[in-house]
C-alpha cells in the first residue's frame, strides 16, 4: 500500500456487553482512521473480540452453555454496535476464528523451535480475574494484592515459559531511542519505571486440567495458550501474517488501548515481536477512563452509560462529539448528563446548527437558493478566510499527534468565527439596500464557503452531520478530501442549495 495507515483498537473481552469506555476507544480510533482516509491514505482499521480464557469459560459455565455458544451469543452485541456509532472498521476479528488459531500456533512453534520457550514449574500467586500470575511487585501494603485482581490463590503447576527477561535491556533502550513508541509521554515514563525492576519470564500456558477454553500449544496439546499471548497476536493475524499482504500492511501505526492494558502492549507485545523477528508497531497510545458524576461506573451501582441508549435519544454524532470534545486522548473524563445536554444545545445546536441554518436560509431568502458569486474581499472576509485555511492546514499535524480533542476545538473556533462574521457583516441590513447587492452576495458566498470547509473537517468526527452539511450546500456528490478544505473559493457559484433543515434540533433534556 502507498501511504498506508494501520490502526487498531484492543480486542474487547467478550464476557460482557460494550459500555461507554469501549465506545470511546473505538470512536477515537475511527476518527483517526477517517482523518487519514480524508488525507488520502490507504487505511486499515481493525477491531474485534478476545474470546478465550478463564473469564469466558467461567461466564459460560454460569449460563450453563458451552464457551463457544456463549461467545457466539455475545459477539453480535459488539459487531452490531459499531455501525450504530458510525464506526468504519475494515475488519472485525474474533480470536476463535481459524485464521487466528493458525497464526498463534505458528508463532508459538517458531519460538519453541528457537529455544525461546522452556518448561518449568511455577509456584506462586494467581489472579483468575486478571488471568495472570502475580509477583511481589503487584502486592500492596500489608502483603495484600489490590482489589482489582479479585481472589488471588496459591498455585503450583507445570507450565511453559517465554524467555522475556532476556529482552528487558533491549526494550528499555528501544523505548528511550523511540520516545514516540508509548503515548502520551507520562505513560512512557510509567513503563520505563516498571522496567527498572526485573521483568521475569512470562508463563505462556495453562494446563487443560484447569483451563480448557483456549488455543492448544502446538508442541503440547495438554496445555492451552495464555490468553494475552493469544490476544496480542490478533494484530498480526488480521494484517495477514504469513501471506504477501503482511508486508504491505504491517507494522501497525497505532495500537489504541485503555491505560489498564498498557503493560501488555508496551512490554509483552514488543518483546514477543522482537523474538519472532517481526517489526514493532510504531506507537502504543493509551487513553484514560470514564467516570460518571465523579464515580466509577458500576453495574451494581447502576450508573453505567449505555452507548445504545444515548444514540437512541441523541444520535450517534452527538455521542461522538461529546466523547471527543470532552477530553484529550490519554486523560480521564467524567460523564455528566447535564454537561452532555449543555454541549448538545450550546455547541451543536447553537454554534454549528445556527451557523449553517443562518447562512443557507439567507441564501434561500435573498438569492433564491442559488450560491451567489464571490466578490472583492474586505478585511472582515480575509479574517474569516485565514481562520478557515489555518484550521485546515493544522489538521494533519493534529491527527499525527492524536490531538483529536484540540482539532475539534480548532474547528469550533472556526464555527464561532463564522457566527461572529454573520453578526458583523449583517447580511439582513445589506439586503435592504439594492446598491449593496454585490456585497450581500459576497458575504453569503463567504459563509457558504466556510460551511463547505467545516463540512469536510467534521467528516471524521461526525460523518452523518458532515454529509448533511454537504447535501444542504448541494455538493454531496463530490467526495470529501482534505485538500479541498485547504483551498478557498472551491464552492461553485450558481449551484442550487439542497433542502435546508436544522442539524441539531434543541432538546429540553
Amino acid at each position: 500500500m502507498s501511504n498506508k495507515f494501520y490502526i487498531t483498537t484492543p480486542i474487547y473481552y467478550v464476557n460482557d456487553r460494550p459500555h461507554i469506555g469501549h465506545a470511546y476507544c473505538t470512536i477515537v480510533a475511527d476518527v483517526v482512521a477517517r482523518a487519514h482516509r480524508l488525507m488520502g491514505d490507504e487505511v486499515f482499521f481493525l477491531t474485534g473480540l478476545d474470546e478465550h480464557g478463564q473469564k469466558v469459560q467461567q461466564a459460560a459455565q454460569a449460563k450453563g452453555v458451552a464457551p463457544r455458544q456463549f461467545c457466539d451469543e455475545m459477539a453480535p452485541h459488539w459487531r452490531e454496535l459499531w455501525p450504530r456509532l458510525s464506526v468504519s472498521n475494515d475488519d472485525f476479528i474474533r480470536t476463535t476464528e481459524p485464521r487466528h488459531k493458525a497464526v498463534v500456533q505458528s508463532l508459538l512453534q517458531q519460538l519453541y523451535d528457537k529455544g525461546e520457550i522452556y518448561t518449568g514449574e511455577y509456584e506462586g500467586w494467581y489472579s483468575a480475574r486478571a488471568e495472570q500470575f502475580l509477583t511481589d511487585k503487584e502486592m500492596g501494603p500489608g502483603g495484600k494484592f489490590p482489589a482489582e485482581y479479585g481472589e488471588v490463590v496459591r498455585l503450583t503447576e507445570k507450565n511453559y515459559f517465554f524467555k522475556m527477561s532476556k529482552y528487558q535491556d533491549w526494550l528499555i533502550s528501544y523505548i528511550l531511542e523511540h520516545p514516540e513508541f508509548v503515548y502520551p509521554d507520562y505513560r512512557r515514563n510509567e513503563i520505563l519505571g516498571f522496567l527498572q525492576k526485573p521483568l521475569g519470564d512470562l508463563c505462556i500456558s495453562r494446563p487443560k486440567t484447569r483451563l480448557t477454553w483456549g488455543i492448544p500449544l502446538p508442541f503440547d496439546p495438554g496445555h492451552v495458550t495464555y490468553v494475552w499471548f493469544d490476544a496480542l497476536t490478533n494484530y498480526v493475524t488480521a494484517a495477514g501474517y504469513g501471506t504477501p499482504r503482511f508486508g504491505q500492511v504491517w507494522p501497525a501505526d497505532v495500537h489504541l488501548i485503555g491505560k489498564e492494558i498498557l503493560m501488555f502492549h508496551a512490554c509483552y507485545w514488543p518483546i514477543m515481536l522482537k523474538a519472532c523477528g517481526i517489526p514493532l508497531p510504531r506507537q502504543v497510545a493509551a487513553h484514560g477512563w470514564w467516570t460518571r458524576d465523579g464515580q466509577k461506573m458500576s453495574k451494581s451501582v447502576g450508573n453505567v452509560v449505555d452507548p445504545v441508549a444515548v444514540v437512541d435519544a441523541w444520535g450517534a454524532d452527538a455521542l461522538r462529539y461529546y466523547l471527543l470534545r470532552e477530553l484529550p486522548v490519554g486523560s480521564d473524563g467524567d460523564w455528566t448528563d447535564t454537561n452532555f445536554a449543555r454541549r448538545y444545545n450550546g455547541e451543536l445546536a447553537n454554534d454549528l446548527g445556527n451557523l449553517l441554518n443562518r447562512a443557507l436560509s439567507m441564501i434561500k431568502r435573498y438569492c433564491k437558493g442559488v450560491v451567489p458569486a464571490p466578490g472583492p474581499a474586505e478585511p472582515l472576509d480575509d479574517e474569516l478566510k485565514t481562520t478557515a485555511l489555518d484550521t485546515a492546514k493544522r489538521f494533519p499535524g493534529r491527527v499525527a499527534k492524536l490531538e483529536v480533542n484540540r482539532l475539534l476545538g480548532d474547528i469550533w473556533e472556526l464555527i464561532r468565527r463564522g457566527n461572529q462574521y454573520v453578526d458583523a457583516a449583517a447580511p439582513w441590513a445589506l439586503a435592504k439596500d439594492p446598491a449593496k447587492a454585490a456585497r450581500l452576495g459576497a458575504v453569503l458566498y463567504n459563509l457558504a464557503e466556510t460551511c463547505r470547509i467545516i463540512g469536510i473537517l467534521l467528516a471524521p468526527f461526525m460523518p452523518t452531520t458532515a454529509d448533511k452539511i454537504r447535501a444542504q450546500l448541494g455538493v454531496a456528490a463530490a467526495p470529501a478530501v482534505l485538500a479541498d478544505a485547504q483551498k478557498w473559493g472551491v464552492l461553485p457559484s450558481g449551484g442550487s442549495l439542497g433542502e435546508v433543515t436544522p442539524l441539531f434540533p434543541r432538546k429540553d433534556k
